[in-house]
């Protein structure tokens, strides 16, 4: 049986609280010789918020998360690392996960901003040294903890919230396209994982512009911890109980088909994944929940054309270079819409370009 396919809900401990960076002391008193992998503004914004006593050795990731700086640290690190503890965006957790599966050790994830569930779940999204995507890895072991302090967060640049709300928006639409092409009954973990899908829906839906608002003001409020939650654990228990009925689909393939286009590697994953949620609805032709979800993402502040991702020239043959990627076989398009071809998804984005 493949990892993908066995159920791991996600981080054996998550603490979601004001001041939760107050705890990370005794939470590691179990492990003898901790190490931090981190990036540069990562460790700046952990610096301010933490007050504890620990001096743990910091190691920089490379800013690919790939497996060659995995590699790269797994071998820098020195003998009796016992605990990872990784601080920072989803790349950075991401690399601080592989790096831990390297040296079959435990990992802390301590999310700096509220990108992605990378700080809940046992896999990570790996690219190529140049930035192109590359595959997702998964690892035997779930996150010995996952840390996510308020105070920190609600100070984080507002680009990331947007990328967490597009990418967690998109758990409902994917799962919801793979299921309704299954046969008959669903493993009722799988049933669990699609109510939690449905949970972060509604709760985005409802609260995203408060939580937006919230970051704007720099005040922790329940609406934000709500879109917090949603976004890191909520989330990140999808695919944990859903397994393959819950994975990726259409919109991931459309961000992966993006990674081809350098004018949009400026923009949050999860900003291109919430263009592929309305890639994938207009490919499977489910206009409704198009017009749903159109006016979410002018008040909100959404791209849903590529020509809003800074792409000012030859829009029409990188429509089709990120069509013919997002189709291909090696992606995940066609678990939403099977037999899905480059011009179905090449008509959904110029459809997209002239609402």
């Amino acid at each position: 049986m493949r990892l993908s396919q066995v159920v791991r809900p996600g981080a054996g401990q998550f603490i979601c609280e004001q001041g939760a960076l107050s705890l990370l002391d005794e939470k590691l008193a179990v492990f003898k010789q901790p190490v931090m992998i981190t990036g540069e503004k990562s460790y700046v914004a952990f610096k301010k918020h933490y007050k504890g006593q620990l001096d743990l050795p910091v190691y920089p990731y490379n800013r690919t998360a790939s497996n060659e700086d995995m590699a790269r640290l797994a071998n820098e690190l020195p003998e009796g690392t016992d605990c990872i503890v990784g601080v920072g965006g989803g790349m950075v957790l991401d690399t601080a996960k592989g790096t831990a599966d390297l040296l079959k050790i435990d990992v802390v994830t301590v999310p700096t901003v509220l990108g992605t569930c990378a700080g809940f779940t046992p896999l990570s999204a790996v690219y190529h040294p140049d930035h192109t995507f590359k595959a997702v890895d998964y690892y035997e072991r779930a996150v010995y903890l996952c840390l996510m302090d308020l105070d920190l967060l609600i100070e984080a640049p507002e680009a990331y919230l947007m990328g967490g709300i597009g990418d967690t928006l998109a758990k409902w639409y994917e799962a919801q396209g793979i299921v309704e092409h299954v046969s008959g009954d669903l493993p009722t973990m799988a049933e669990v994982g699609l109510s939690t899908a449905k949970v972060t829906q509604e709760v985005l839906l409802r609260d995203t512009a408060d939580a937006i608002a919230s970051l704007e003001k720099g005040e922790v409020t329940p609406a934000f911890k709500r879109v917090a939650e949603s976004i890191v654990a909520v989330a990140g228990t999808v695919g944990g109980f859903a397994g393959e009925y819950g994975r990726m689909a259409g919109a991931h393939a459309v961000h992966n088909g993006m990674s081809l286009v350098s004018e949009t590697h400026d923009f949050e994953h999860g900003v291109k994944v919430a263009y592929g949620v309305l890639v994938q609805l207009v490919a499977a032709n489910k206009m409704d929940d198009v017009a749903t979800l159109l006016p979410f993402y002018r008040d909100n502040g959404f791209p849903y054309k590529l020509s809003a991702f800074n792409v000012t020239s030859g829009l029409e043959d990188k429509m089709r270079q990120v069509a013919e990627f997002a189709a291909s076989d090696k992606e995940t398009f066609n678990l939403a819409v099977p037999g899905v071809t480059t011009e179905q998804v090449f008509q959904a984005m110029q459809y997209l370009e002239q609402v």
